[in-house]
């Protein structure tokens, strides 16, 4: 059996490398995909993190940074579209794929090495494929835990492949900084690095005991698992293209923060009815209802309401995240973004909806696919609630 049966891909400027397919003339210069005004940075090419633009960054600040960048409307269904390609080319591979994100997934492939070669060859292939087929180029860590097959992918982009047998794991980690750790954030980088942990190497070679005291015993024994590469080597495969997706959401940046609760409630059924759109499009309901909230310093919060029954209805859903915004008792707190999504799908056709009794024959239920059905043939601003007019 291999020694290295895991592969981390990530697709590499995942959204920027699928904007730019239609504006190759965009190539060499700085471009971002992402939101205008008080948007952030959805994705940066390769030119712009030269300026020190990131992912998640604001769009004022990128300005700043780089006056000259070229910004990129997202288009969210070609990049749907896009990665669930990616997924089928993984599939064809492997049935046991782990995705991450739509531009990253873990693969172990050690019931295709017969098949298609050792797991090298394999990472080869898909870069070649990946490329051939969608015009886009990712990079592929291969090793034989979870983490080091991640850190892995990380060293190997742009465009490349980078292996790490059993043997090298404590020359490969030990010497990089504690924060390439897969899973260290900020926050525990700077913990580690007061405690004088500032290498991976640090971490593996500080007894338990004190990585514990210091981090609390989970995350101590987990720290340090990961400085020598001993953490997870068995992969719970996701759902596949013809699965339901375990949820869906959509949210959105106000151009100027609001506390006006019209305004906000009016903005939540906008985005009720785009994800609730979705799911039908999908064929699955769901249960549980979420609404985040992001305020003007950053503080972002989510609450959930499990309901009675599944739902893919857009007044039942707005409902649901409207009491839920009412329940927070906002009074002059400025919100910067609010999101909807529900959780829990499953296919319609396993779900039986509970009739009520005195329930009418018809509903907002039959309202929203007749909506649906007007919208897939005359377009999306067809037909749309009275209040978003």
């Amino acid at each position: 059996m291999t020694e290295t049966p895991l592969l981390h891909v990530d697709m590499d400027a995942f959204f920027a490398s699928v904007a730019l397919r239609e504006r190759p003339d965009l190539v060499d210069q700085p471009v971002v995909v992402g939101g205008s005004g008080r948007g952030v940075v959805l994705a940066a090419n390769y030119v712009a993190r030269g300026y020190g633009i990131r992912s998640a960054l604001p769009m004022a600040r990128v300005r700043r940074l780089c006056p000259h960048v070229v910004v990129l409307a997202p288009d969210y269904a070609t990049f749907a579209g896009v990665s669930a390609s990616v997924m089928e080319t993984f599939r064809d591979v492997t049935p046991v794929v782990e995705a991450m994100s739509l531009d990253e997934a873990f693969l172990d492939v050690r019931g295709a090495t017969r098949r298609l070669g050792e797991p090298r060859e394999i990472a080869e292939r898909l870069r070649a494929t990946i490329h051939d087929e969608q015009g886009i180029t990712c990079s592929v860590g291969v090793a034989a835990s979870v983490s080091v097959a991640k850190v892995a992918s990380r060293r190997a982009k742009p465009d490349g492949v980078v292996v790490v047998p059993p043997a090298e794991v404590a020359s490969f980690l030990h010497p990089l900084d504690v924060g390439e750790l897969f899973g260290v954030g900020e926050k525990t980088r700077t913990v580690l690095r007061r405690a004088g942990l500032l290498t991976v190497g640090d971490v593996a070679h500080t007894p338990l005991p004190t990585l514990q005291q210091t981090l609390g015993r989970h995350l101590g024994r987990h720290l340090h698992q990961l400085a020598w590469g001993t953490d997870r080597s068995e992969l719970s495969a996701t759902p596949g293209p013809h699965e339901p997706e375990r949820s869906m959401g959509a949210d959105e940046t106000f151009a100027r923060d609001t506390a006006d609760r019209e305004v906000v409630v009016r903005e939540l059924l906008r985005l009720s009815a785009r994800v609730t759109g979705r799911m039908r499009a999908a064929g699955v309901v769901g249960r549980t209802i979420t609404l985040r909230v992001r305020f003007a310093d950053f503080t972002t919060i989510t609450r959930s309401r499990t309901m009675p029954e599944v739902t893919d209805v857009t007044v039942e859903v707005h409902r649901a995240v409207t009491r839920l915004y009412d329940a927070l008792r906002l009074r002059r707190e400025r919100l910067r973004l609010v999101g909807v999504r529900v959780e829990g799908l499953v296919p319609r056709a396993m779900v039986q909806r509970q009739l009520v009794l005195g329930e009418p024959e018809h509903g907002w239920a039959e309202a929203d696919r007749a909506v649906d059905r007007a919208t897939r043939r005359f377009g999306a601003a067809a037909v749309r609630p009275a209040s978003l007019v």
